[in-house]
């Protein structure tokens, strides 16, 4: 019936009888594809701190077929450099510079008809991501493995070959691991949601962070940077002390005020 109904409605539109198919959804591909990558609340996937981090590293390693320890340095990886899994796939020993821990992102793996396949980066162009201290020892160790070859991968399967986000789900059973540690929202590029957040909230700038992240614009960057009410506070105490020349109410002197603004408030 609702094959038929297509039709008939099509054959209007073509007809002239109606402008347009009233209940044809549009723009969806664009709606879905946005919250599929960057959702409008990008800080609720974050991680709370390392702690939480590194359980979440540990757990789908422990999962997989002889607890493979790649998969953990990919989740810890991904989630440090704020990076898509397909660009963590990428990784080439060349694009790594251990002197300065810059990684210059140039490539990201993705799905082909043919197999996987490796293509420049969603935003069309290179863009450079700082290697923090507590992922070293682990880009490190990736290296030595990896050898002279400048070409060599960093992170592979466990007999080698590029990584998928579905080849990362079904090697370390994800949905049933993050399940388990309580982030059942959570999916494989959720973990580049906990570095942009945690960026953000350490003070970097936005057009800065946007660089980092590879988005196209600074809107999409933009949720990272949601402060919560202390940072307000802050705010507004920054402010006021720029103000310096400007009378201040004291604390003594605005508490009788704000106890009358909560009475009044009560009796509504």
């Amino acid at each position: 019936m609702p094959a038929v109904r297509v039709r008939v409605m099509e054959q209007a539109v073509r007809d002239g009888t109606i402008a347009l198919d009233p209940a044809r959804v549009v723009g969806w591909q664009s709606e879905y594809r946005k919250a599929e990558d960057e959702l409008d609340d990008p800080r609720a996937l974050a991680l709370s701190d390392w702690a939480a981090l590194a359980a979440l590293a540990s757990a789908p390693a422990e999962a997989s077929f002889q607890q493979f320890a790649g998969w953990g340095d990919v989740v810890l990886f991904g989630a440090c450099t704020a990076a898509r899994i397909g660009e963590v796939s990428g990784v080439r020993v060349r694009d790594i510079d251990p002197v300065n821990w810059i990684w210059t992102v140039r490539r990201q793996t993705t799905p082909a008809p043919g197999g996987l396949i490796d293509k420049s980066t969603k935003g069309k162009a290179a863009r450079r991501v700082p290697l923090i201290e507590e992922v070293r020892p682990v880009v490190a160790q990736r290296l030595l493995t990896a050898g002279p070859d400048p070409d060599a991968r960093l992170f592979t399967r466990p007999r080698g070959g590029r990584i998928a986000t579905a080849v990362l789900r079904d090697a370390t059973h994800w949905d049933d691991v993050v399940t388990k540690l309580g982030y059942a929202h959570l999916r494989r590029h959720g973990l580049r949601h906990t570095d942009l957040t945690w960026m953000a909230d350490g003070g970097v700038p936005l057009h800065v962070l946007r660089i980092i992240a590879g988005h196209g614009s600074l809107p999409i960057t933009q949720p990272y940077l949601r402060p919560d009410l202390h940072a307000l506070t802050r705010a507004g105490q920054s402010l006021s002390a720029r103000l310096s020349g400007a009378p201040a109410a004291s604390e003594e002197a605005l508490t009788p005020t704000l106890l009358a603004l909560q009475e009044s408030y009560n009796q509504k």
